[in-house]
């Protein structure tokens, strides 16, 4: 890195602006994907939209490439500082504005943990219906800068549908102000969406407006067992008939429920295994029936197996933790190839009895585990490396197989990345999803934004 730019931030900014810590460079120039090597050159926390522009302006006039980084959770390489860039970290800027009751909105910085925003709606019966696993760790400039997605998606939509408005940076430095807290403008382009799922590549969110919804009441959680893919298309179909205000509709099959449940020291709530379930949440709303009706109508049909509803939020808890546990519990036994995709909810059926096929054909030694959000047709397939294949032969073989998938995914007119965006690993996979003149009309807009492409540099396209 030049010394001249150096001396400039180091003038320009509070002593304790950048570091160049090997301990903060190794942290900060990574996300969860562990697949890339980080090497940035330095870190930045700026605290104030003021100070990301007066950087990125810096930067911009040093040909300096940056890297925003947000919670860094993502898992496509999109917070990944590989080739020597500095990583500008939102970490400081938290700040959550009091709740807007008669609005129900909020305005926050984007470096505010998912989870912050969700406690610091909570005494007002309002959440940010942004919600997954990662919530913890994750950051609102991260969720909108992916399109995030989550459990939640059935019952709220991504995470652009709860943005009113937005604060971005450009990397020449200029400050947009887009939309505000409106909820209707009718003014030509939406720029918001143009931001949202860009993947840092277009500019830096420094701020949000938030919009919010009521906090559910009355939730109810059932975990069902049941023998196949179909069966879990047809309790679906069963369950959007019910009335029933569906929150959360997930599946698993059988070896990630046993995964889970050895890792964790989980209990089983059967007697016996099954091929696949399904974790599902409702809100039952004031006045409706009771559920056990619908309950023992779907028992009496004899596709479902078994199943079990929580009698507790304690019990509820534990079945929930059958599906958040499992990227953690595949972690945990050894190197995982991910696969993130989705097809529309009424081929899902077809598609997983050809998906198994190709595996069975191509990779019959590999193990899959196979998860996801069947009310959005999001498919999360996961191949564990065996402990007797190096780490290079399986990543290999993976890749391999990943075109061969993806054409199958673009047989069925899917995306190859339903909420983990694109970065560094998926950007060779994206035609199997978006056209050339698409492609093309993304290139144009990184173009006019960033001419020197200079932020988060290689990311979705080179």
């Amino acid at each position: 890195m030049k010394t001249s730019f150096l001396d400039q931030v180091c003038s320009a900014f509070s002593s304790d602006f950048m570091t160049q810590s090997p301990e903060k460079l190794e942290h900060f120039g990574r996300d969860w994907t562990r697949v890339f090597l980080p090497s940035p050159s330095a870190v930045v926390f700026p605290r104030t939209t003021d100070e990301v522009a007066r950087f990125l302006r810096l930067c911009s006039q040093e040909r300096i490439a940056v890297v925003p980084s947000g919670g860094r959770t993502g898992l496509a390489g999109g917070a990944v500082a590989a080739h020597g860039e500095v990583v500008l970290s939102l970490d400081r800027m938290n700040r959550m504005e009091p709740v807007d009751t008669l609005a129900s909105t909020v305005k926050v910085q984007a470096g505010a943990i998912t989870e912050a925003v969700h406690l610091h709606c909570l005494p007002h019966l309002l959440t940010w219906p942004i919600d997954f696993a990662s919530k913890g760790s994750s950051q609102v400039g991260g969720n909108i800068s992916t399109n995030a997605g989550g459990v939640k998606v059935i019952r709220y939509g991504l995470t652009r549908q709860w943005v009113l408005g937005l604060q971005v940076v450009t990397m020449q430095g200029d400050i947009l102000e887009l939309n505000g807290a409106l909820e209707k403008n009718n003014t030509g382009l939406d720029m918001r969406q143009i931001f949202i799922g860009s993947e840092g590549t277009l500019g830096v969110v420094t701020e949000a407006t938030l919009k919010l919804a009521p906090l559910p009441k009355n939730l109810e959680v059932f975990f069902f067992a049941l023998e196949d893919i179909d069966a879990v298309l047809r309790l679906f179909q069963e369950a959007r008939r019910s009335g029933f205000q569906i929150m959360a509709f997930e599946f698993l099959t059988r070896n990630c429920f046993e995964l889970v449940s050895s890792s964790r020291g989980l209990t089983s709530p059967f007697q016996k295994s099954y091929p696949a379930y399904v974790l599902m949440e409702i809100e039952r709303l004031e006045g409706e029936g009771p559920w056990d009706r619908w309950l023992e109508a779907v028992f009496e049909k004899e596709f479902v197996l078994d199943g079990t509803v929580a009698q507790s939020p304690r019990e509820a808890k534990e079945l929930w933790s059958f599906r958040e546990g499992i990227s953690e519990s595949l972690s945990l036994h050894g190197f995982v190839h991910k696969n993130d995709i989705a097809i529309s909810i009424s081929q899902l059926g077809s598609f997983v009895q050809e998906m198994y096929s190709l595996f069975m054909t191509r990779n019959p030694g590999l193990e899959i585990f196979l998860f996801g959000h069947i009310g959005d047709g999001n498919l999360h397939v996961n191949t564990l490396k065996p402990n007797a294949m190096n780490q290079e032969e399986f990543v290999q073989l993976c890749h391999e197989t990943d075109f061969e998938l993806f054409t199958l995914v673009k047989k069925y007119a899917g995306s190859i990345s339903a909420e983990h965006g694109i970065g560094l690993l998926k950007k060779d996979a994206l035609p199997f999803s978006r056209s050339s003149i698409e492609l093309e009309l993304m290139r144009g807009f990184k173009r006019l934004l960033d001419p020197q492409k200079l932020l988060n540099p290689g990311k979705i396209f080179d």
